[in-house]
Parts: C-alpha cells; structure tokens; sequence
C-alpha cells in the first residue's frame, strides 16, 4: 500500500505545543545590532553558547531562557518548570568572574571569539549551590564526574532574563545536516510516516547499532532520526568530525534512504544520566521524534574513583518509562545483540538459537584489542568505510597521547623524577614535552601571584597546553604542586580519562623542608611569604593517584623507571624485548609497581 501524506495533526507536536523562537526578526535586527554594540558585554562559554543555540530555536521548549531562581529550584527538586512542564536538567547562566550584573539592564553576550550573539535583559541575580545541584542532578558529588569538576570554576552567581538572539554560533562544519527543530519537522514531514524514533549517540555506529535502529524504525513503521551529539561530549570521546562522517558513509550506503534522516544536534552533554535520558527525550520531541532508543547506561560518564559506576544499567530506561506517557515519547530499550556467524546475521541475545557459535566484542576488547594495536576490526563488526575512517583517527596506543601529572608538595621530588623519565621515554622512541612548574611560570604564567585563584589559573594553563598536547599524540610530562583535588579532577576530565596518569610525589613536609635549597619553607615559616603550599595553605593529596612513588626509600631513577613500566603495560610505549635499566633497578621497578605503588 502506498504511503499517504501525514496529515500535520497526526505530528506530534513540541513541547507546550510550539516551537520558542528567540530570533529577532529581519527588520529589527540592524537597529538592536547598533543598539548592542554600546552595550556592556559578557562572553558565553562554550556550554552557554550550546545552551543558548538550543533554547533559541526551539529544542528546550517550553523554556525561552535562561532559567531563573524558581525554574531552577524546581527542575532540580522536581524535574519540573515552575509552569508545571516536564523539565529535568537545569539551563543556567553563570556570570563570567570580574561581571557585575545590575537588575533591568541590557548586556550583549558574545561568543569566544567576541562574536555578538544576543541582547539579554536581567531580571534576575542569584546564587546557587554546587553541592546541591551536583547531589539532585548528577546524583554525586565525585570530582571524578566530569560535569561536578567543571562546576567547580563556574561563579557562584547566575543570571536570568529575556533574551533576543541576533545570530546563532557559527558552524561552519557539515552545514547542510545542521538542521533546527523546525528544519528537521519539515524533513521528516516528507517521509509520510507519523511514528519517529530518535538514536542518541556520541560515539562510532558498529553494525549492531545499525542492525538496532533499523529494527526500531521497523517496528514503529517509521523514520529513523539518526541524531548525534556534536556539542559537548565527554573529553576522550571520538571527535565529531571523525563520527559524522561515520554516520554520514552509513547513512548514505547502509541504509533505506527513505527510512532515515541524519541531523546534528549541538548539545552540551552533562551526563546526568537517568535525567540527562529524560531530557533527551524531551528534545527529541521538539525535533519531531515520538519514541527515542534508550540504551543501558545511557548518558553516563563511566565509573567514580572507587571504580563504581556513577548510575544503575537500567536507572535510564526506568526514569523514561516513568514520565513516557505524559511526555509524549515512547520507549525502545538498546537491546543487547549478538553475532551468529554460521548464519550470517545479528540477533537478540535472548533470541540466539541454544547452543549456537556466536560472536562478539565488548567495548573493551574493541579499545584493547583492536584500536590500541591498530588491528583491522572484523566486518561483521564494523563496515569497512567505518573501520577506515576510525584507523585514520584512532592510532595505536602507542602513537596516542598521554599526560603523567606529577603532584606534590614543593621538594618532594618531581622536576627530578621528570627530567629523568622525559629521557627514558626519548630513548624508546616517544617525543615528550616537559612542562615544568617554575619553567611554566616563567614564560606561560607570568605575571601570575600566589593567591589560590592566581594557583589554580596557572594549573589550568599548564592543564590546557597539556590537553592540547595529548589531543595531538604527544607525551606530555608535567610537574607542578597542584595542590587542589578539584582543578586536578578538572584537568584528568580535560585530557580524558585513559590518557591521564596521575602520579602523587609523597614526600613528607619535613623532608622537603630539609632538601629546600631556595629557602622557600624558611620564608614561608617566618611569614615573609603567605599562603604558602603545606604550611599555611592546604595541599590535598589524590585519593586515587594511578602511581604513588616514594622518594626515601627510591632514588629518582628507579621511580622514573617505575613509571616508563606502567606507560608500557599500558600500551603508550612500545618495547623491542626487556627494558635494560641499570642492574636491578626494573626488577625493584617491577615489584613496587605490582605491590602498593599504584593506588
């Protein structure tokens, strides 16, 4: 029978029955340019930009702002808006540091490159609380969750108000899939299918994937809304230009073309997820989907420092079951499939024959095995065009980069341990970038003082070269006190988990206080220079270092030895047969780093 035009009735509409439209119109757009050019300013960073793009066109609709104070205790305490919508995750502004907001007035809010975005009026000035928002939100307060650590340098202080968009954030990437939730509906309306179901993802499609969502477009009768995150995702994540172009090779040749739309969605993930799942679905909505593939673990960000996963398997799929009625949008879990070779095709794991041969890769042996030895992956896995767009930009370990983060108080040891270790890892091949603490304030942090606030901006930029460093395949060495756990956990979600090696220099006070050839503690003691590191400012130890060394019972190359072996068994160095350190000093390497020497 021949599909018949959907009828827009039959469509489901947004949330609150209309799309919010926060552009302003063409004939008023030169004069509140003008207008906005005399105004004070304030910059967006990245996830307000992403934030802002999406309430202006419509995707966190009902919401037309930023949220104010009774908005945000609400959706935080009841998932709610205080007009009763359904609404999980709170949409905030912070103010930028040195901003000082005043009631009813206008600012213009640009972008990181001082682009002009928007006129906001403020109605609202308020404060919020980390704790409480990391504990109802995320469901955690760990540094080790990537959004609780990057709260941390937000301001205390956030701001409400009307907004009027003059130009969404430029993207100059994949423009013609850059569609808005108007664009998409109207796509989708010319499928004539009713029924849409959205895939979330943020990472490559395998064939599984494949083999879901076409099943999940079957069942519904529908359209396929293949719909990925090209905002903020997790630091470690595939790029999106690398997975785009994934979707977009599937898209084109894998797929029933009238079964399938790929549209990108700008979005700043917060791995919140159950709630992050339900506000998934809530967006899909407005983009016209009415079911949404929700799979285990959905939105997570992986484990906490004690190795426990931050939410349930199922807690997502549960919480979206929950509310799916009155939101509108229905429920296909990610179901778990499996290979059967002699038959040539996937099937649910429940639905496999008994006793059949079958196959599978886990993520893990996907990194391990396939990725991080540059193995070609199995075409019953991935398609062939995939595998090769992903060799392309996932190297083996040992071309990928690294960060080894020395942390400990001033004298414990780790511009020594450093140095030594940059030259084992020249001699096996890796090119190495040292960023030593007094170097780095010397030339990338000068002019810096020793206020915390003043602290923390110098880590941060030793952190931000570091990201960069490792994003390119570099090794990257740096020593600095870096005395707070929260810039530290802010730093590893930076580079990305996997890639981070976070060694703790634990050297005893009085120790570094004897082997003080600066004078520096003596200073510090008598008082001629203040807030200084382990004597009248706090240095917080990790509680979860990848290596800890000691330095009174190991000299400095038997610990820089220690950590070239852990660097090894992990894969960022590859070794012709056995290291040769000098006569003994990797066999005692190679005990302490399989007794207590990793944390």
């Amino acid at each position: 029978m021949k599909n018949l035009p959907t009828p827009k009735h039959l469509f489901i509409p947004p949330c609150g029955d209309q799309l919010v439209d926060l552009m302003v119109p063409g004939d008023a757009l030169s004069d509140l340019i003008s207008y906005a050019k005399g105004l004070p300013s304030m910059q967006l960073s990245e996830r307000a930009a992403c934030d802002m793009e999406l309430l202006a066109v419509g995707a966190f609709s009902p919401l037309d702002h930023f949220m104010g104070l009774s908005d945000y205790q609400r959706v935080l305490h009841e998932m709610r808006l205080g007009s009763g919508h359904l609404f999980p995750i709170p949409i905030t502004l912070p103010i930028e540091a040195d901003f000082a907001p005043i009631l009813e007035q206008d600012i213009a809010l640009r972008d990181a490159h001082n682009e002009l975005l928007a006129v906001m009026t403020i109605h609202e000035v308020y404060e919020w609380n980390l704790d409480e928002m990391a504990a109802l939100v995320l469901g955690t307060q760990s540094l080790r969750h990537p959004l609780v650590s990057e709260m941390h340098r937000w301001s205390k202080v956030n701001i409400s108000g009307r907004l009027q968009v003059l130009q969404l954030p430029r993207h100059y990437d994949f423009q013609a899939l850059r569609l808005t939730p108007k664009q998409t509906r109207e796509r989708l309306e010319e499928f004539g299918r009713a029924n849409v179901v959205a895939f979330q993802t943020r990472n490559p499609l395998h064939r599984v994937h494949e083999e879901l969502t076409k099943r999940a477009a079957q069942e519904i009768d529908g359209v396929l809304l293949l719909h990925p995150v090209v905002g903020m995702t997790k630091p470690g994540d595939v790029d999106h230009y690398t997975r785009v172009r994934t979707y977009n090779t599937l898209a084109q040749h894998y797929y029933d073309r009238k079964r399938i739309l790929l549209a990108l969605l700008p979005l700043a993930m917060r791995f919140a997820g159950p709630r992050e799942a339900l506000w998934h679905a809530l967006i899909r909505r407005n983009y016209g989907a009415n079911y949404l593939v929700v799979g285990r673990d959905h939105a997570s960000p992986g484990f906490d420092s004690g190795g426990k996963p931050f939410y349930g398997p199922y807690d997502a799929q549960r919480l979206v079951a929950q509310f799916s009625e009155e939101l509108g949008v229905g429920l296909i879990p990610f179901r778990e499939f499996v290979y059967l070779p002699e038959e040539e095709r996937y099937e649910e794991t429940t639905h496999a024959p008994a006793g059949a041969r079958i196959a599978s890769i886990s993520g893990t042996q996907l990194r391990e095995e396939y990725l991080n030895k540059g193995r070609k992956l199995p075409e019953w896995f991935t398609r062939p065009e995939v595998a090769e767009i992903l060799a392309q930009a996932y190297p083996p370990r040992h071309q990928q980069g690294v960060c080894v983060w020395f942390t400990g108080l001033s004298g414990a040891g780790k511009s020594t341990t450093a140095e030594l270790l940059t030259v084992l890892l020249l001699e096996y091949g890796r090119r190495v970038t040292l960023l030593d603490g007094d170097v780095v304030r010397t030339h990338l942090s000068k002019g810096l003082g020793f206020s915390k606030e003043d602290r923390d901006t110098n880590i941060r930029r030793i952190g931000f070269v570091a990201a960069e460093i490792v994003r390119h395949g570099g090794v990257v060495l740096a020593a600095a006190v870096s005395p707070y756990q929260a810039t530290r956990s802010d730093i590893r979600n930076t580079v990305g988990q996997g890639h981070f090696i976070e060694v703790f220099v634990d050297t005893p006070l009085e120790v570094c206080e004897q082997r003080d050839i600066k004078g520096v503690y003596a200073k510090a003691r008598s008082g001629e220079i203040k807030g200084f590191t382990g004597i009248d400012d706090p240095y917080e130890p990790p509680l979860h270092p990848e290596i800890k060394l000691d330095t009174l019972s190991r000299s400095p190359e038997e610990n820089a030895w220690m950590i070239l072996d852990y660097l090894t068994r992990e894969g960022f160095v590859r070794v012709e047969g056995r290291l040769q350190p000098t006569t003994g000093i990797q066999d005692r390497a190679e005990r302490d780093l399989t007794s207590n020497a990793i944390v």
